[in-house]
């Protein structure tokens, strides 16, 4: 069983949650996912590692309510405990030998932007982070991305907070004015990235995304999360 130490609602549908798992603390990197279950009966739902403490044991997760068991675990609270929480699984962010790197998170993709922007920062990367949301009241992680970006910039659909526009208008202007990145990392909406990528591309930037394909295994092993890009699986 592993124990809700920590419970911070970030907006209306998104949650965060610290879980006591010392073990997957001591070894997860940014980039990697655990899978948990809140009880025996309960579907395995795979989540990014949002952060960890070693020295104090714990996993930071945070996720969007959407579904039968997103609800079940948001409903829980400090003290509480659920039954299962494998991990680290999957491929860590390959952050080392960056010497300057751009990352586009759009709306709840920057939960999981945040940890690989922090991981580049660690392995002495300068960093930029363009981020953007609907409006102002969904806004989160505003002040963990500041902690560890060189260059901040906060998008809005409706203009509501930062700037009035997409992710994509930073970033060409960035390009345009001869900023030169070792990699350009975007998570968020497919369309939002599909575009970053098509914004990159004349430039000859390095860009990678995050593609979220249904999961039943965790270890690719199953074959469900395999997806075609281009004609290659």
């Amino acid at each position: 069983m592993y124990k809700i130490v920590r419970k911070k609602e970030l907006n209306p549908t998104v949650t965060l949650m610290d879980i006591e798992a010392p073990f997957v603390a001591k070894k997860a990197k940014a980039g990697q996912f655990i899978i948990f279950r809140i009880d025996e009966m309960g579907e395995r739902v795979p989540l990014t590692v949002a952060g960890t403490d070693k020295e104090a044991g714990t996993v930071t997760i945070i996720f969007q309510k959407v579904g039968f068991t997103t609800k079940a675990l948001g409903e829980l609270n400090e003290g509480d405990y659920i039954r299962d929480f494998v991990g680290p699984l999957g491929k860590p962010t390959p952050v080392e030998g960056k010497k300057k790197v751009c990352v586009v998170g759009g709306g709840v993709g920057c939960a999981i932007a945040l940890p690989s922007a922090r991981g580049f920062k660690e392995a002495g990367a300068e960093v930029t982070v363009i981020v953007g949301f609907r409006s102002k009241d969904i806004v989160i992680l505003e002040d963990e991305f500041k902690e560890v970006a060189d260059h901040f910039i906060m998008m809005t659909d409706d203009g509501s907070y930062g700037r009035h526009g997409l992710v994509t208008q930073p970033l060409q202007e960035l390009l345009e004015a001869g900023e030169q990145f070792d990699e350009v990392l975007a998570i968020g909406p497919v369309p939002m990235m599909k575009f970053v990528a098509k914004t990159t591309q004349p430039f000859g930037v390095h860009t990678s995304v995050s593609l979220n394909p249904i999961m039943i295994d965790g270890t690719g092993m199953c074959g469900g999360c395999r997806v075609t890009v281009g004609g290659e699986t």
